[in-house]
């Protein structure tokens, strides 16, 4: 007897798609076992019941599909996991941030105009400086103050704070900023006993912001890093003559430089369903090296006849877990972690309430020997000139959830021209400061065209990343090489292996504006000029200049227009200022063949316009109508 192929239909979704569709199954196929199709007949209790299976599993069938990806997911476990398998660490909770005045008394040496500060009484405080609000909030400082340098990034004030009956200054009053991060400081212990692949602990807060420290009790410090393949960890050394000779030279401007240190302790972090923050290890547990445990040449041999097998042992192919290419696990010690809890609304505190000092450590230095510090380092004092903000309790998911997405969409490589340019501008203050960034395609002489050898091709497998800095008054200046060498050193984390990058400086061109204007009647014609100065200046200001950018002479006479007791700009010309004995740069530019359709357009070499003395370089003058 042929069995009847029956037609089933696959597409029901809901408890009324699936009853209708079991009637018109029983009514083809079973026409003559089955006809009561009544409400209240047996038959169709069972057929009922089937759809409702059929509806409930069809709805956690949809509801466990659409849990499982980012963009549909609604619970917040699943949320947090799939972000976490994206590569984004989610923020549950976020500190509040201000900016800190701290305080020093220096006693002064000498009298009369020969006074001046006695800098062997400059103290340093180490980060990690806890202080707290007349609330209660805690902060801490995330950087060292170091009242004996004055630089760029980290500038130091002076002024008198107390002088004697002749008028002779006998204290200073030095005053630097620095930033501080709302949170409370705790420190648990973790006891680890045989090692472990990928051994864990869990901090029991829930409101975690940020692990400080793992540092085992035989003095070997965890690191953290994105994920457990990241052999490598960013570490800055004091930019002094002992760590480099060479680079301590610029360490006015550059106080920290770069390195890259390769380390096998080290851990991830990932949050909880609970919101606990959870600490994972490697999977190293072996002591042995890692060249014993893998196979190679020298333990197992070629396998030729001429060569003979140094090994009689199998491989084991497990053994590749065993070694420290995803860190080493805790072994027989004790770990001491330290962490900041915190995060809410009430940590945003208002102006001048941070003003007790908890906790402060200052640095050793071999210059204070024999001399008398009390007084001053009790003189250390602390303000917030301004309100602290940023705090508050949690994120909320559909924040998460994009940020993720975003972040996936990254992926924390330097792929386009703005994530090579984001990334000179992310890297911190304290290794020096980036304040230019232009990047293009590398290219070289083609070598094969006899002809015409000065022509050039592309060159697909490097990139030129042009620079420039601010010096202290504001103007381009080249980076130093230290801050080069910092930028070679953070940017190699991010960028592709393939990418080669070739960092250059930009050209500076020096320009001057002169203009013609008729002012309105009855202005006053001085006046009139000011305002179209002060236009100027902002208008060429050089937070607003990029490099390789043209200048809009026809804008800048629209803007000028626009402002009041202006009737008309007759004229505005732009000329190039380079004589080197007055401070210029030197680099000569034709700008009137570089003028088309009243653009200024840049070199092929990519440069940068600046109005270096914006004071004696843009000059307007007052015409007749």
């Amino acid at each position: 007897m042929d069995l009847v192929k029956k037609d089933v239909k696959y597409l029901n979704k809901d408890f009324a798609q699936f009853r209708q569709n079991l009637i018109n199954f029983a009514k083809q196929y079973y026409p003559d076992s089955y006809q009561d199709f009544n409400e209240s007949s047996p038959g169709m209790m069972f057929i009922e019941m089937a759809s409702y299976v059929g509806d409930v599993l069809s709805y956690y069938s949809d509801q466990s599909f659409r849990e499982s990806l980012l963009s549909s997911a609604t619970e917040e476990a699943n949320i947090l996991q799939i972000a976490q398998m994206f590569g984004y660490k989610p923020t549950l909770n976020a500190p509040a941030v201000v900016d800190l005045d701290v305080f020093q008394l220096v006693p002064a040496i000498g009298t009369g105009d020969d006074a001046r500060p006695d800098i062997r009484y400059a103290l340093s405080i180490q980060s990690g400086m806890r202080v707290s609000s007349d609330s209660g909030v805690t902060f801490r400082t995330l950087e060292q103050v170091d009242f004996s340098q004055d630089t760029s990034n980290s500038p130091l004030d002076v002024s008198v704070y107390e002088v004697d009956g002749a008028n002779n200054v006998t204290y200073y009053l030095y005053k630097k900023t620095v930033q501080a991060v709302a949170g409370e400081v705790k420190t648990l212990t973790f006891d680890f006993q045989d090692p472990k692949p990928y051994d864990k602990i869990i901090l029991p807060d829930t409101n975690v912001l940020d692990i400080i420290d793992v540092t085992s009790d035989t003095g070997n410090k965890f690191y953290q890093v994105d994920y457990l393949a990241q052999d490598t960890i960013f570490e800055d050394i004091a930019n002094v003559p002992f760590n480099d000779p060479t680079l301590s030279d610029y360490q006015s401007t550059v106080p920290y430089i770069l390195k890259l240190r390769r380390t096998a302790r080290r851990f991830v972090t990932r949050v909880r369903d609970d919101k606990r923050i959870e600490l994972q290890f490697g999977a190293g547990v072996s002591s042995d090296a890692d060249e014993e445990l893998i196979p190679n040449p020298r333990n197992v041999g070629m396998g030729l006849e001429y060569l003979n097998r140094t090994t009689l042992n199998n491989v084991d192919p497990t053994n590749f877990l065993h070694t420290s290419t995803y860190g080493i696990a805790p072994n027989n010690e004790t770990l001491t972690v330290q962490y900041s809890v915190g995060g809410a609304i009430n940590e945003n505190v208002s102006v001048n309430s941070i003003t007790n000092i908890l906790e402060i450590t200052y640095d050793t230095n071999t210059e204070f020997n024999g001399l008398d510090l009390s007084f001053v380092k009790g003189s250390v004092a602390i303000n917030n000139s301004v309100a602290a903000t940023g705090g508050k309790s949690s994120n909320n998911l559909e924040s998460i959830r994009q940020d993720a997405m975003a972040a996936f969409a990254a992926q924390n490589r330097a792929i386009t021209r703005e994530d090579y340019i984001a990334r000179c501008y992310s890297m911190p203050s304290k290794y020096g400061s980036v304040t230019k960034a232009y990047i293009i395609g590398d290219t070289q002489k083609d070598t094969n065209d006899k002809e015409y050898p000065r022509d050039t091709i592309s060159n697909p497998m490097a990139l030129n990343l042009y620079t420039l800095s601010y010096d202290a008054n504001g103007n381009f200046v080249d980076p130093n090489p230290a801050i080069r060498e910092n930028l070679r050193t953070y940017l190699s984390n991010y960028r592709m292996l393939t990418d080669a990058i070739n960092i250059k400086n930009a050209y500076v061109v020096n320009i001057g504006v002169e203009f013609e204007v008729i002012p309105k009647p009855n202005e006053n014609s001085a006046t009139v000029v000011l305002r179209c100065v002060d236009e100027l200046k902002r208008m060429l200001h050089n937070d607003r200049m990029q490099i390789n950018g043209p200048l809009n002479i026809s804008n800048m006479i629209s803007q000028l227009d626009r402002l009041e007791g202006v009737q008309s700009i007759p004229s505005l010309e732009i000329t190039n200022l380079y004589d080197t004995n007055s401070g210029y740069s030197g680099n000569v530019y034709n700008i009137n063949a570089a003028t088309k359709n009243n653009i200024v357009y840049p070199s092929l070499d990519p440069c940068i316009f600046e109005v270096k003395y914006p004071n004696a370089d843009i000059k307007g003058r007052v015409v007749k109508p």
